[in-house]
């Protein structure tokens, strides 16, 4: 079993890497394997809706996109985080869950997805949700915490400071664990959930 976290911080050793770190000590005791990948200090461009993908099987900007995509199919649970800015998760980490998301066509179904929030006070709650949207869009369960993801800091390594943060993270990786591990069992039993074939309608006539 594998989790792949992604580090959406300009700052690959700063207080979102520091929440994914006190994540990754969990997951060692819990003996899942895991990757960071820093992707937010790297120039990743929007979608442009170009549709491309969906004969290719891949993103056309051959970026990191397509290289965390083999990654994220092979997963068993999927970490992003983020710092905030304007209430809002960093610009750069969008694009690359927008183009990750729509260009690969796996299904997504049952892994697990848990989204971390790093702020020096406000916009936490805000860019939690705008991160979580990914995982209900794509059939994705969500791992909770005591607390709402998050952790405060400012100046690098601030994050250490939280307690409560830390706790937050650890619980948080904890409970993402018996997640992976009880969906694996239920798979394993049950199979996955019968899908019905998809109605996409539009409203426009």
């Amino acid at each position: 079993m594998k989790v792949l976290m992604i580090n959406g911080s300009p700052h690959s050793n700063g207080n979102t890497f520091t929440a994914l770190q006190e994540m990754e000590k969990i997951f060692k005791e819990e003996g899942i394997a895991t990757e960071i990948i820093h992707a937010g200090n790297q120039d990743i461009r929007g979608c442009i809706a170009c549709y491309s993908c969906k004969d290719k099987g891949r993103c056309i900007f051959d970026d990191i996109v397509n290289e965390v995509a083999p990654k994220f199919e092979a997963c068993d649970g999927l970490v992003v985080a983020s710092p905030v800015y304007y209430a809002s998760a960093n610009a750069t980490l969008i694009a690359l869950l927008d183009r990750l998301f729509y260009s690969t066509r796996f299904d997504k179904t049952m892994k697990v997805g848990a989204s971390v929030v790093a702020a020096r006070r406000g916009g936490l709650s805000a860019t939690f949700d705008e991160l979580n949207k990914y995982f209900t869009i794509a059939g994705m369960p969500v791992a909770s915490s005591q607390y709402w993801n998050s952790i405060h800091g400012s100046a690098p390594a601030e994050a250490r400071q939280d307690m409560e943060g830390l706790q937050i993270m650890r619980t948080l990786a904890r409970n993402m664990a018996f997640l992976i591990k009880s969906i694996q069992l239920g798979k394993e039993t049950y199979g996955l959930p019968e899908k019905e074939p998809a109605t996409p309608m539009n409203f426009i006539r």
